[in-house]
C-alpha cells in the first residue's frame, strides 16, 4: 500500500512537472506571437509612411508638368505658365509615369504595406495602366470642339489665376503672351489627327466657331468705338483695376499693363484664333454632316471599348451596358407611373411627359429676375440639406459653395450644368454652374434633385471632402475617376430622398427623371457609338422616354456623340455604389451604421471602382472580426 502511494505522488509530481512546462511554453509562444505582431504592425506602419513621404515628392514632380494644375490648387509657383500641349510633353510625362512606377515596385515592398499603403500603391500603377491602353488613342478625341481650349483657357484665366498683387498681374500677361504657342500646340495636333481621318461632326466645329466669337467679341479684339468689352479684357481691367484701389499699384503701372494687354490681346493672341477659325472652317468642309459615332473613326470600335473601360472603370461590354440602360429605363418608367397615379393624372405616361415637358408652371420665366429666382431656390433646397447631412456623414466638408450662371462667353443653351471645385485651402469656393440663357431647359421640378447632384451631399461634398484629407498621400486627394465622382453624384441624388428631400411629387418625379436620364444615357451612348444610330434616332429614343425639354436632350445627345463613353459613368457609378451599401447592410445587419460606411466611401478619394470595392469589403472583415 505505501508503494503505491509513493508511485501515486511520483506521478502528481509529474504531470504538475508537464503542466508547468506546458504551460511556461505556451507562455513563451504568446509572448513571441505578440511580439512578431508588434513588430509585423511596426514593419507595416513604416513602410507605409515612407512609401507616402515618395508619394508626395512624386506628386510634387508630377505637378510640374501642370502649373494651370498648380493654380488650382491655390499654387502661385510657376504662376507665369502655362502647360505643354505638345506631342513630345505629353511624351515626357508618359516616361517620367513609367520611371516612377518602375522605382515604387523596386524601392517598396507591397507585403509590408497596410491596406491603405497597398492601396495608393494600386492607385499609382493604375494610373499609368490607364495612359498605356490610351496610347493607341491619343488622336482620337476632338481637341476645338464643343468647350475646347479656346473656350477653356480663357475660362481657365478668367475664374482661377487669382491677381493679389503687381507680380500676379504680370504672371497674368506672361501667361496671355503663352496662349499662341498652346494654341500653336494644340493645333498641330488636330491636323495630325485630320490627316489620318479622325474629325469630329460638322456641328462640333459650328459650336468651337461660335464659342471662339463670343470670346474674341469686343474690345480690345475688335476696336470698333461701340463694341462693348470682350470677357477676358472685362477681367483684366478689374483685376488691375483692383490693385490700384487696394494702393499695390500706381496708376501709371496700371496703365502700362493695360496697355501690354490690349498688345498682346490685339497681336498674337487674336493671331493665334484667326488661326484656328480659318483651320476649323477649312476642315469642316472634309466632316461628314451626319452626326455619326466614334464607330465611323479608324479603329473606332476599340477606341469605344477603351473609353467605356476609362469611364466607368469597369469590364463592361456596349451590349451590357446596353441592356442595363434598357432594364433601368423599364423600371424607373414603372416608378414614375406610381408619381403620375399620385398626383391623379388622367393618361399616358407618355402623356405625363408632355405636359411636365410643357406646362408653364414647371418653368421660371426667360427674365432676369426668374433667372434668380432660380438660383435663390437652389440655394434653399441646399441649405436645408445641410441641415441634415450630420446624421447620414461623419465627415464634412469644410469648403464653401457657391451657385452662379455660367460665364457669358461659354454658356450654351440647354448645357449640363456642372461643378467646379474650390481650393483645398478653402480660398476659393466650389461653384455650381448652370447655364441659364434659356430657361425653357430648367425644368423648375428637376432643380432639386440637380442641386443635390452638383452641391451636397453630391459633388461639392465628396470633392471638397477628398481634398481636405490629410491622412492619405497629397495626390489622393486630387485623384479623379469619372464612374466614382460622377457615380458618386447620382447615388447623392438617391440618397437625398432617403434623407427627407423631395416631399413635392413633382420634385420627387423630377428626381427619378434625373435617375432616368442616366439610364437613357446607357441606351443612347452605346446607341450611337456601338450601334451606330443616327442622332436623330436617339433624340427620339430620349424624347419617347423621358420629360426633357427637347432642347435639352439635343444639347445632351451632341455631348455624347463627341465625348464617348463619358455618360454611361454616371449610371454604372451609382449602381456600384448601392450594391456595396446593400452587401455591408446584409454582412453587418444591425451593426451597420451608414455614417461609418460614407465616411470609408469618401474617406479614400475618387477610387476605381474595383479598388472601392476592395476597400469596402475589407472595412466589413474588420467589423466582423471586432464582433467575433
Amino acid at each position: 500500500m505505501r508503494l503505491f502511494l509513493f508511485l501515486f505522488l511520483l506521478m502528481l509530481v509529474a504531470c504538475g512537472e508537464q503542466e508547468t512546462i506546458q504551460q511556461s511554453a505556451a507562455e513563451t509562444a504568446n509572448t513571441n506571437a505578440a511580439e512578431i505582431q508588434s513588430d509585423t504592425i511596426e514593419a507595416l506602419i513604416t513602410e507605409t509612411a515612407r512609401l507616402n513621404e515618395w508619394f508626395d515628392e512624386q506628386y510634387a514632380e508630377q505637378l510640374d508638368f501642370s502649373p494651370q494644375t498648380k493654380t488650382r490648387l491655390g499654387d502661385k509657383s510657376d504662376y507665369d505658365k502655362l502647360n505643354d500641349y505638345s506631342v513630345a510633353g505629353i511624351d515626357e510625362q508618359l516616361a517620367w509615369r513609367r520611371q516612377s512606377v518602375a522605382t515604387m515596385q523596386v524601392g517598396f515592398d507591397y507585403v509590408l504595406l497596410n491596406q491603405d499603403g497597398k492601396l495608393s500603391y494600386d492607385m499609382w500603377s493604375y494610373s499609368l495602366d490607364r495612359a498605356e491602353a490610351g496610347i493607341p488613342f491619343r488622336q482620337h478625341g476632338y481637341i476645338f470642339g464643343r468647350g475646347g481650349p479656346h473656350a477653356s483657357l480663357p475660362n481657365f484665366l478668367i475664374n482661377y489665376h487669382r491677381v493679389d498683387d503687381a507680380s500676379d498681374i504680370e504672371a497674368y500677361l506672361s501667361r496671355l503672351g503663352e496662349l499662341d504657342r498652346v494654341f500653336g500646340e494644340l493645333l498641330d495636333r488636330a491636323r495630325a489627327a485630320s490627316r489620318v481621318g479622325i474629325r469630329q461632326p460638322a456641328f462640333a466645329y459650328d459650336f468651337a466657331m461660335t464659342e471662339i466669337e463670343r470670346v474674341t467679341s469686343g474690345v480690345p479684339f475688335n476696336t470698333n468705338d461701340s463694341s462693348p468689352n470682350s470677357p477676358i479684357w472685362t477681367d483684366i481691367q478689374g483685376k488691375i483695376e483692383a490693385l490700384v484701389a487696394s494702393d499695390l499699384i500706381s496708376s501709371d503701372q496700371a496703365q502700362g499693363y493695360i496697355a501690354q494687354a490690349q498688345e498682346i490681346l490685339a497681336g498674337e493672341v487674336m493671331s493665334a484664333y484667326r488661326e484656328i477659325l480659318a483651320w476649323l472652317e477649312q476642315d469642316k468642309a472634309l466632316a461628314s454632316e451626319m452626326s455619326r459615332g466614334v464607330w465611323a473613326l479608324p479603329d473606332g470600335e476599340n477606341y469605344y471599348n477603351y473609353r467605356l473601360a476609362q469611364m466607368t472603370t469597369l469590364e463592361f461590354s456596349a451590349d451590357e451596358i446596353h441592356e442595363i440602360g434598357l432594364a433601368e429605363v423599364e423600371r424607373l418608367h414603372l416608378a414614375m407611373e406610381e408619381v403620375m397615379e399620385a398626383v391623379d393624372f388622367d393618361g399616358s405616361l407618355q402623356d405625363f411627359f408632355v405636359f411636365m415637358r410643357e406646362d408653364e408652371r414647371f418653368y421660371f420665366p426667360n427674365t432676369d429676375e426668374g433667372r434668380q429666382e432660380y438660383l435663390d431656390l437652389n440655394n434653399e433646397y441646399l441649405d436645408a440639406i445641410a441641415l441634415k447631412l450630420p446624421d447620414y456623414f461623419g465627415r464634412l466638408p469644410k469648403a464653401q459653395l457657391e451657385v452662379r450662371r455660367v460665364e457669358s462667353f461659354r454658356e450654351q443653351a440647354g448645357a449640363a450644368q456642372h461643378y467646379a471645385s474650390g481650393t483645398p485651402d478653402g480660398s476659393r469656393p466650389g461653384v455650381f454652374y448652370s447655364h441659364m440663357s434659356d430657361m425653357s431647359t430648367l425644368p423648375i421640378f428637376q432643380l432639386e434633385d440637380v442641386a443635390y447632384h452638383e452641391g451636397s451631399p453630391g459633388h461639392h461634398m465628396q470633392i471638397s471632402i477628398q481634398q481636405e484629407l490629410t491622412d492619405v498621400p497629397r495626390f489622393r486627394t486630387q485623384y479623379r475617376t469619372t464612374a466614382y465622382t460622377e457615380g458618386w453624384g447620382l447615388y447623392a441624388e438617391w440618397l437625398a430622398k432617403e434623407m427627407g428631400a423631395f416631399e413635392d411629387p413633382y420634385s420627387d418625379f423630377g428626381r427619378l427623371s434625373g435617375e432616368l436620364w442616366r439610364a437613357i444615357r446607357l441606351v443612347v451612348d452605346t446607341g450611337i457609338h456601338a450601334k451606330q444610330w443616327s442622332e436623330e434616332r436617339a433624340v427620339k429614343y430620349f424624347m419617347d422616354n423621358s420629360a426633357q425639354a427637347e432642347g435639352a436632350i439635343r444639347s445632351e445627345i451632341q455631348r455624347y456623340i463627341t465625348g464617348p463613353g463619358q455618360a454611361t459613368a454616371y449610371k454604372i457609378g451609382m449602381m456600384k455604389f448601392q450594391e456595396l451599401r446593400r452587401n455591408a447592410e446584409s454582412a453587418l445587419q444591425d451593426n451597420f451604421d451608414v455614417r461609418t460606411f460614407h465616411d470609408v466611401v469618401l474617406g479614400a478619394g475618387a477610387l476605381p471602382l474595383p479598388l472601392l470595392e476592395s476597400r469596402i469589403d475589407h472595412w466589413i472583415e474588420e467589423i466582423q472580426s471586432e464582433l467575433n
